[in-house]
């Protein structure tokens, strides 16, 4: 793990949670293999949409973590889930375009799908909390 992590008392916080990790591995992969090879006149707009959709993900993990209610938490946590399905369509329209080879597609694609089923899981999970 990162140097900043091992500093950082993070017993009680988001980034502890797997969702949150597995969405911020979705968008390390999008940033580093994704967007600097799309062509130049999708730089600005399918570019802006993924970066935007990316740290979408992440960010409403945090924010939803961050939350005194579950049921805020969990609509957060819904707008993260939407987020990752808009990257695997932008991961589509990449493949469409032909931009990415199919072992980065099939690589975004299985990032996509963990990151989904964990945090499907969470989900799962803050409901059942809820409940009780």
């Amino acid at each position: 793990m990162e140097e900043w992590f091992a500093k950082y008392n993070s017993s009680k916080d988001f980034v502890t949670l797997d969702a949150w990790k597995k969405a911020r591995l979705v968008r390390i992969f999008f940033y580093s293999d994704i967007i600097p090879v799309l062509p130049s006149e999708e730089k600005y707009n399918l570019g802006s949409q993924i970066r935007r959709a990316s740290v979408s993900a992440t960010a409403n993990i945090s924010e939803g973590y961050g939350r005194f209610h579950y049921k805020e938490g969990i609509q957060f946590y819904r707008i993260a889930r939407g987020s990752l399905c808009e990257l695997k369509d932008h991961l589509i329209c990449c493949r469409d375009i032909e931009c990415i080879d199919d072992s980065h597609f099939e690589k975004g694609i299985d990032l996509i799908e963990q990151a989904k089923i964990t945090l499907n899981g969470f989900i799962k999970f803050i409901e059942a909390k809820q409940r009780t």
